[in-house]
């Protein structure tokens, strides 16, 4: 299956690091990020999921829930958390997917069609409160996953879903932001009383209009 962005992200129920989960019910009506790994005791993703645990309060300040992949089973899934809190010097606090029979990463098309041993890619999926998926973004192997840009790419969802406002290059909270083409200049000026600076009749910035 291949999911694409504004599609509706399949259900499941599927055991984990916490107990048995339903996808759709865990996850209510806050974002979701979705984050899948190879293996357990993998030197990268270790660091990552200690760096998730200890951002936890950004992400619930986000109304956001984490939840983590491996194709490896619970048991695993618990000895893998010992050692990242003890590393990482955080507490694991929420659930680790054990996706040992490949269900998940089958749904959400997380088999690379070249790896070795149907090993999971490194994905992450970021999912909002009506179940549609609005980012995907895959990583190589190599490369640990950059959470604080994963958390500015939500401050921007969560943004221009409310405001007629798209984010521009770089843009970090509280940053101007760009005004939508549909709406005219005029119209821009009545809407964003902080004020309109018009670069080109397609280029308007205005300041963050939350901020």
């Amino acid at each position: 299956m291949t999911l694409q962005l504004g599609d509706v992200v399949p259900n499941f129920t599927q055991n984990s690091s916490i107990g048995e989960i339903n996808f759709y019910d865990w996850a209510g009506d806050s974002w979701v990020v979705l984050f899948s790994h190879p293996a357990d005791y993998t030197p990268v993703c270790t660091t990552e999921l200690g760096t998730v645990a200890s951002l936890q309060p950004e992400f619930q300040q986000r109304n956001v829930k984490t939840i983590a992949l491996s194709v490896d089973g619970v048991e695993s899934h618990k000895g893998w958390i010992n050692d990242i809190n003890e590393t990482q010097k955080t507490t694991v606090n929420y659930p680790i997917l054990a996706d040992d029979d490949r269900k998940v990463a089958d749904l959400y098309g997380m088999i690379h069609p070249n790896s070795l041993n149907n090993l999971t890619i490194r994905s992450v999926f970021v999912i909002d409160p009506n179940k549609k998926l609005r980012l995907t973004i895959t990583y190589p192997a190599s490369t640990g996953r950059n959470f604080d840009e994963i958390l500015r790419v939500i401050d921007s969802l969560q943004l221009t879903d409310y405001h007629q406002v798209a984010t521009p290059a770089n843009w970090k909270d509280g940053g101007d932001c760009v005004v939508v083409p549909s709406i005219s200049t005029p119209e821009a000026m009545e809407k964003f009383p902080k004020g309109v600076t018009e670069v080109k009749p397609y280029l308007r910035f205005t300041p963050q209009p939350n901020k």
